[in-house]
Order: C-alpha cells, then sequence, then structure tokens
C-alpha cells in the first residue's frame, strides 16, 4: 500500500508519531530530494532505503512503483515539505493507484497553505488554492485578474526572487485589495506581513526577501447588481478596468463565466 505522509515545512518537530512509525516500517520511502530528507530521517531515526521520486522523473518511476505496491510493498511517499501532492509530486502515483485498485492513506499535518490560511486574519469560509504562479508575464496577469474576481480568498506560493515583480503585477491590476504574506512559516524567523500590494512592494524593495513565501489576496466584495453581466458585458468591463486586449478579455470572461472561449468570441464575431 502506498502512504502519502505531511513532512514539517520548517520546524522538524511539527510531525506526527503515526508518521515517524509508518516510515520506520515501510519497505522503502520516496523523496523529493534524498540529501533534503535525510535530514529528516536521521533526526528521527528512520532508516529505510529512500528513492527519488520528483517531477523529472514521476512518469519514468510509475512503472516500477506500482509494481512493486502490487507486489505488496509498502511504500512511504514524502515532498521535501508539507503535503504530498499539494503543488509537490504525488498526484500522478495517487491517480494511478486508485486505476489499479491499490490502497492508498494519508497521513495528515503540514500544509503551508493551510498554515498560512489559517493566520492571515482573510475570510477562511471559502478559498482556493493556486499553487505557485506562473513565471510567464501573460499566464501571471491572466491568473491574477482572475484571482481578484474570485469571492474567497486566494492562496498562492511564490519565490523571493519573482515576489517583487508579483505584487508589481498586482499593484497595476488593483491598487487597494487587501494582501498578506506569510514568510518563513514555523522557522526561527517567521513572519507575517499585511497591506496593499504597492505597500508591500515598497517592504521588499527596501528589504529583499529571504525563504518561502505564501502569499495570500483577499476576495472580492460581491457588488449587488440587478442580474449578472452578460458575457458582453463583462468582456467590456475588463477591457476597461485592466487595460487588456478584447481577446484576453474574451479569454478571461470565458474562464470567470465557466464556458467554451469560442463561445463568447463568436458572440463579438457576429455583432462586431
Amino acid at each position: 500500500m502506498l502512504y502519502l505522509i505531511a513532512t514539517p515545512i520548517g520546524n522538524l518537530s511539527d510531525i506526527t508519531f503515526r508518521a515517524v512509525e509508518v516510515m520506520k516500517s515501510c519497505d522503502y520511502i520516496l523523496c523529493e530530494d534524498t540529501r533534503h530528507s535525510r535530514k529528516l530521517l536521521t533526526h528521527y531515526d528512520i532508516h529505510k532505503p529512500v528513492k527519488s521520486f520528483h517531477k523529472f522523473n514521476e512518469v519514468a518511476r510509475l512503472k516500477e512503483l506500482i509494481e512493486d505496491l502490487q507486489a505488496g510493498k509498502n511504500i512511504a511517499l514524502i515532498s521535501d515539505a508539507g503535503t504530498p501532492a499539494i503543488a509537490d509530486p504525488g498526484e500522478m502515483i495517487v491517480k494511478r493507484c486508485r486505476e489499479e485498485n491499490i490502497d492508498i492513506f494519508s497521513l495528515p499535518g503540514p500544509c503551508a497553505a493551510i498554515a498560512a490560511l489559517t493566520i492571515s486574519a482573510l475570510s477562511t469560509q471559502r478559498f482556493q488554492f493556486i499553487g505557485f504562479l506562473p513565471k510567464k508575464k501573460s499566464l501571471l496577469k491572466q491568473i491574477l485578474i482572475e484571482t481578484l474576481h474570485y469571492p474567497g480568498t486566494s492562496i498562492a506560493y511564490e519565490s523571493p526572487h519573482r515576489i517583487i515583480e508579483t505584487l508589481q503585477e498586482v499593484a497595476h491590476l488593483n491598487s487597494n485589495r487587501k494582501i498578506v504574506i506569510l514568510r518563513e512559516l514555523t522557522k526561527l524567523h517567521e513572519e507575517y506581513l499585511q497591506g496593499t500590494a504597492s505597500e508591500l512592494l515598497n517592504h521588499f524593495q527596501q528589504k529583499p526577501p529571504l525563504g518561502e513565501l505564501v502569499l495570500l489576496v483577499e476576495g472580492k466584495v460581491e457588488e449587488a447588481e440587478e442580474s449578472p453581466l452578460s458575457p458582453q458585458e463583462q468582456v467590456k468591463r475588463l477591457q476597461l478596468e485592466y487595460g487588456i486586449s478584447l481577446q484576453e478579455a474574451i479569454k478571461l470572461t470565458a474562464s470567470l463565466q465557466k464556458v467554451p472561449k469560442r463561445t463568447i468570441y463568436n458572440l463579438f464575431h457576429h455583432t462586431t
């Protein structure tokens, strides 16, 4: 059987007794970075074979792993930090195990996204997890506009090397939305920052960030309207609000209204 085991996101003490017990009893452990995971395993006196399992070899390793699981081996899957399959390897092998009727057990524990949300002081009633923000500027802009229209809290991971660019884009799109950034969660220099994108941008320009970052964006307050916007109205509003092209606005409207892009495109193609 396969065990997905959440591991500490910073403080090594943030692991469950069951997680340690299961790792000690498994035939071997799958790790994103075996050198990184050795520190945790050594700390808890876990001496089991380890195999690398990351986004670059996930496909190649899959057949071998399924064969081992079908042969009755017990395998633990851990990521460098947090919960496997949440912005980390694991989703692919879980799907395959379900297809092959192989038992899977989740050992819950640390997850940076949830830890950040709970102490953000933003709404926890409705939220979405975006994962790592895209590097391509056009994709980043699209994701951020969709995020700014989401009625609940949005959670994303960002690197210290790219947070400046991301905050600049958010500030350009919406200068008033509340942003929260959690840095180095559970570690010695954990930091909580709250403000507008412009305010946080100014902070990081003066004090370049280090360490892991979780970015949270406050949800959009729903405006009282007599009726929902039509696709044409939504496209025109997006163009006016964000200064984007008709094609970009059509693509975003399709995503926001959850309809095929071609449907929106045809409305404009036939009416303009």
